[in-house]
């Protein structure tokens, strides 16, 4: 089977006072369809990079990420935009929702963009609400909501337009213990129940423990820690 992720000698830098600063040294990985992957490491290794690089926001300066066997990196900005929007979920450490639409409008936000809002994808917004406890809140705006539960609506955002990768940046980072559980607890739960593939990057090795692998990001380059 084609690996929903595959990194490929990925390497990446920044230039700091007239010398380039290795951030990516020759980053290899393969993750299966269905799979759950946690990436462990200090602030400042490169786990956000990763990510950028792995959705296509950035480009490396070498190697390749393949998702779904599509090289995002022969891909225009355009066509890497495209496919973000239709293939990729994404959760953000500070929610990222935007304060002047309700709770089910940012939900809706990533079918819109993919031009299919409908009947049936409105009934899927509203069950994945339900599913993360916020049913009753469908007309509210973030700022009434607490950070748990703004947490919740990102997840289900992530999910509602049935990505085959969803990426997730610390997401239980900004969030007390308690609330980072329950968190923890649905994204789990949603990503098993719709069969998607997860990578997240996380300092949080009780968030960790719960994926199917636990890679770490060490010198520039991923080692796997434990299956």
């Amino acid at each position: 089977m084609t690996p929903a992720l595959e990194l490929r000698g990925l390497r990446k830098g920044y230039l700091e006072g007239g010398r380039t600063h290795v951030v990516l040294d020759g980053v290899d990985a393969v993750v299966a369809a269905g799979e759950r992957v946690a990436i462990l490491g200090p602030s400042g290794s490169g786990k956000s990079t990763l990510l950028n690089l792995i959705c296509g926001i950035d480009l490396p300066d070498g190697g390749s990420v393949l998702l779904s066997g599509t090289d995002l990196t022969a891909l225009s900005e355009r066509d890497r935009t495209l496919f973000r929007r239709h293939r990729v979920g994404f959760v953000f450490q500070f929610y990222n929702l935007l304060p002047t639409l309700t709770v089910l409008e940012n939900l809706l936000l990533p079918v819109e963009l993919k031009g299919t809002v409908g009947p049936e994808e409105e009934a899927r917004a509203r069950d994945l609400l339900d599913r993360v406890g916020l049913a009753d809140r469908d007309g509210a705006f973030p700022d009434r909501l607490s950070g748990g539960e703004q947490q919740r609506v990102a997840v289900a955002r992530a999910l509602v337009h049935r990505p085959d990768l969803v990426l997730a940046d610390e997401p239980t980072g900004n969030l007390d213990e308690d609330t980072g559980a329950v968190v923890a607890d649905l994204l789990d739960e949603l990503v098993r129940s719709d069969a998607r593939t997860l990578v997240v990057v996380t300092h949080s090795r009780e968030l960790a423990s719960r994926m199917d692998r636990v890679l770490r990001m060490s010198h520039g380059r991923l080692e796997e820690v434990h299956p």
